[in-house]
Formats: structure tokens, sequence, C-alpha cells
């Protein structure tokens, strides 16, 4: 995530608690602050692209060595993803441990209904409705299950579109002040 220092800096702690990667856009003039993880880096605006770009970068590849790359779901519901987690209901937690178990595989809609409600047969809007209930409470944590068309579904690491780096803040991306025509997308996706 993209952060103005200091203007966003009680933003800026609420990314570090919850262990989300961050790259500090330091205002020119403005002494930058003391890196509180490794999760973070920072840069003096105006700044090329490129530097830009190879932060991020970097960002990303110790983020995926710091935190957890694939779910993790225990006997008492709880799943655990990265550093983020979410206590589920049992029905929801007998799903996402079906489709957990086999992370980035697809799994039919036969299976999951064994695994969920073994000995019974629901109908199919059941199993729909649980699966949107646990897509809402999965998001968070940066994951997604797609629906893959006549097959079942599959769960997955959420990714933001190529090129798109998230932004806390509604500012226009002039306001970042890159000094090369910059091609990368500043702002939240469209949803």
């Amino acid at each position: 995530m993209l952060v103005r220092w200091p203007t966003e800096a009680e933003q800026r702690a609420r990314l570090a608690e919850r262990h989300i990667p961050r790259l500090l856009l330091v205002d020119d003039g403005m002494p930058p602050p003391e890196s509180l993880d490794c999760l973070e880096d920072w840069i003096r605006l105006p700044a090329p692209e490129s530097d830009v770009r190879a932060r991020i970068d970097a960002l990303l590849t110790r983020s995926r060595a710091h935190l957890r790359t694939v779910p993790e779901i225990d006997a008492h519901g709880v799943l655990r993803f990265g550093s983020s987690w979410v206590s589920l209901p049992p029905v929801e937690a007998r799903l996402a441990d079906a489709l957990v178990v086999r992370f980035g595989a697809v799994v039919g809609r036969d299976t999951l209904r064994r695994s969920v409600w073994p000995g019974t047969a629901p109908g199919r809007n059941v199993l729909d409705v649980h699966v949107l209930r646990l897509r809402r409470r999965l998001g968070p944590l940066g994951l997604a299950i797609r629906t893959v068309r006549s097959r079942g579904y599959m769960l997955e690491r959420a990714e933001p579109p190529d090129g798109v780096v998230p932004l806390l803040t509604e500012a226009p991306a002039e306001d970042l002040r890159l000094e090369d025509e910059a091609e990368l997308q500043v702002g939240v996706p469209a949803s």
C-alpha cells in the first residue's frame, strides 16, 4: 500500500499492526520515519517511476517471504492467511477446509457438498449461499473463491489487476509528482 508521509501517519500505524507492506511516499523536505519492520520502505517525492516500481517490487518480494502464502485452518474453525485470521462458523469452516486442502485447484460442487454435509444432499442454493458468505469473510484476508463454470470452485490469493497499486487515499495520480510519465496506475481499482 502506498502511504503519504507524514500526512497518513495513522494509516501507516494501522497497516503496520496488520503486517501489510507499505511504501511511504515522503513529502519533499520532510524527514523520513524510522522503519517499523521489514514490510516497510520509503521514497522521497518527486521520484522516477522506475524507483517507485523497484521499491514496490522489493516490498512484495519481502512480504512473500515473510508472510504465509498458503492459508491454514485449525480444528476450531480459525482460518489464517498471511498475518490475518478469521473465525468461521462450523458450516463455513468445513467448506473452507475442503477448499484450503486443495488451495489453487478446482474443487467440484459434489466434493464440497460431501465435505460439508456428509450423508445429506442439500439443494444447490444452500451451497451457493454458504460460498457467498465465505467469500465475504475471506476477502479482507486477501483470499478469493473463484467460480469455475461447470466444474466447481477454487480458493486462491486475491491479486489486484496488473499494474494497479492500491492507494489509501483518493488523491489523484498527478499529486504523487512522479518525474516520468507514469504508466504506474495509482488508486483503488473500481469494483
